[in-house]
């Protein structure tokens, strides 16, 4: 753009750069530098005061801000929340359950679908009575990574003839987040595929609720197509592009890894207002720690006063107010913090203790597993943060912890261990797992408490018994879903008889010993699924066949309350605040 300067030497257009966005700081600095020289001892309209002149602008462009003491001063997180994303589906395999939709807009979604993917004659397909229209709907974690698996919620419309979904299995569906705006529903592009065999309602659940059939879960047959980033957003007094770089150089001195090529940080800045976080491996399953230990990092780089920060956090870990703060700010000290943090278990509060080993875990020592180990056997608060701070540790002694926990009296502390053993990259090695015909495994786990069959309904389908492989007592019939029936052999003493009967097929019979890990090979051997195991073991309890305890997915939950001035039985408190559901 050129300047026009009229008989008196005064400007007729503004200086170029005033119409440049302050997102490009750098080079609307050099055109204020390049316009004010053009323009040196014009007074216009363009500089009717000093604030409002281009060599204020210009100064204020070139200015920047004065450093925080701590990245949360000066940036807010991006990103940490779930996003929900669905779909419509079609599920096959059911014996005459299904039933044909009523005509909707989800049935002329399902119907496009079909045919893109060229199915003949979709109409006809819907109208069978071994196909069921559904809506399928998953939630995408914050910091997801394309291929991360998810469970998904199958249910069948209220106004569908379905009847039941028990033995089918979801056809692939492509799953995306849903809106509402300016009065109209907007999609976004696939967030996710999903398909898998369906586990109901029912099957998990006792009573005669009829809702219960038409409402299931895929475990794990969701898969996230698309990478979810994190980031830090910069407040306004702070938005500078060297700002930015500062900020995102402080945490990449804490927080790098090496791709194997070369070593990375975690933070890029992208604009002068918005830093790119990758989540770091340590933190793979914990991305809300991560970023709140990141805000905790001190922007500066380590001087002098860093051991003053160090006393002054030591004394900080001392206050039941102010310890998981000061226990935040040295972990994202690094290194130089671990002394301060190692002293401070010295310390006879449990809630304190367990800060301080909490922030030693995720620095991959040692010395924070036997507080960790106390705390989750005697907390309910303290379960599921501190397993998951020893499941990503490295080295054999989390794993011993880990083992040990399994033998605890609290269920739900055994199959978290367990669950944060299986989850390790070493876990495979460390549990003895037996793959039932591709479908789910089934893993027993020495114990010496009370015997405890666990069954998993989220994450990975999975059968965990505790305890001694004991024997079923079927002392009558037993009917179970898809044609089973269980008795005991009258030929064979002490052994189990079960047969399949579905219309149109051969009847199948498989005789195995009258123990549980027979029992479930057994119904695999027939052709039966997780769901018609799961079904099996539910109603052999109620019928007095199981003496061990069973228990659907009894995992520790977060986000519990930790009350410091309460004396109770952590044990009893742990039963009653799990969600999940138990049976004897």
């Amino acid at each position: 753009m050129s300047t026009k300067s009229t008989a008196d030497g005064c400007c007729k257009t503004p200086p170029v750069g005033l119409r440049m966005t302050r997102r490009n700081g750098i080079f609307a600095a050099a055109a204020l530098m390049i316009a004010g020289t053009s323009t040196l001892g014009c007074s216009s309209m363009w500089r009717r005061d000093d604030d409002d002149s281009a060599d204020a602008k210009l100064e204020k462009l070139l200015k920047v801000p004065k450093a925080p003491d701590l990245v949360r001063e000066a940036a807010v997180p991006k990103g940490l929340h779930s996003v929900r994303v669905d779909g419509v589906a079609l599920v096959n395999r059911l014996v005459a359950t299904g039933g044909a939709p009523e005509p909707s807009i989800l049935r002329d979604e399902l119907v496009e679908q079909m045919r893109r993917h060229d199915v003949a004659n979709p109409n006809h397909v819907l109208e069978s009575s071994e196909t069921a229209l559904v809506e399928v709907r998953g939630v995408i974690p914050p910091g997801a990574r394309t291929g991360d698996p998810m469970d998904l919620l199958v249910v069948a419309p209220v106004q569908s003839h379905v009847r039941d979904l028990h033995g089918g299995w979801l056809m692939e569906t492509r799953l995306r987040h849903q809106q509402m705006l300016r009065n109209g529903l907007r999609k976004s592009e696939p967030l996710a595929v999903g398909q898998g065999p369906l586990l109901t309602r029912a099957d998990t659940t006792p009573g005669t609720d009829d809702s219960l059939r038409t409402k299931a879960i895929v475990i794990a047959g969701g898969r996230v197509i698309e990478n979810r980033d994190l980031g830090l957003i910069l407040r306004p007094e702070f938005q500078h592009v060297k700002m930015a770089a500062a900020i995102a150089q402080a945490i990449n001195r804490r927080f790098f890894f090496f791709d194997g090529t070369e070593r990375r940080g975690i933070a890029e800045p992208l604009e002068d207002d918005y830093i790119k976080i990758e989540v770091h491996p340590r933190y793979r399953r914990n991305q809300y720690r991560m970023m709140e230990v990141a805000r905790a990092i001190g922007v500066k780089p380590e001087s002098a006063e860093t051991q003053q920060r160090l006393a002054d956090l030591g004394q900080k870990l001392v206050d039941p107010e102010t310890s998981a703060d000061a226990a935040l700010q040295l972990e994202g000290m690094g290194e130089s913090a671990i002394p301060t943090l190692v002293d401070a278990l010295e310390q006879d509060n449990p809630e304190l203790r367990f800060y301080v080993a909490e922030a030693l875990a995720y620095l991959d020592r040692d010395e924070a597993l036997p507080p960790l180990e106390s705390a989750i056997a005697d907390s309910p608060a303290f379960r599921f943060p501190g397993l998951l701070a020893i499941e990503g540790m490295d080295g054999s002694a989390a794993v011993e912890t880990l083992r040990r926990l399994m033998d605890q009296p609290s269920l739900e502390t055994r199959y978290g261990a367990f669950c944060a053993i299986r989850r390790r990259p070493d876990g495979a090695s460390v549990l003895a797992g037996q793959n039932v015909s591709g479908q789910f495994r089934l893993f027993t786990v020495p114990c010496s408490c009370q015997p405890a069959i666990v069954v998993s309904l989220r994450e990975s389908p999975e059968i965990v018994m505790f305890g001694p492989d004991e024997t079923i007592d079927v002392t009558h019939p037993l009917f179970g879903p898809g044609g089973l029936l269980i008795k005991q052999d009258p030929e064979n003493p002490g052994q189990l008889r079960i047969n399949r009967f579905l219309p149109g097929e051969d009847d199948r019979l498989a005789i195995v010993p009258a123990n549980l890990t027979a029992l479930i090979h057994g119904i695999a051997d027939v052709g039966g699924g997780y769901g018609d195991v799961v079904t099996v073991l539910r109603e052999a309890k109620d019928s007095g066949f199981l003496q061990q305890q069973l228990a659907m997915d009894p995992l520790p939950e977060p986000m519990r309350t930790y009350h410091r001035d309460e004396a109770e039985d952590q044990d009893s408190v742990a039963d009653d605040e799990s969600s999940a559901e138990v049976d004897g």
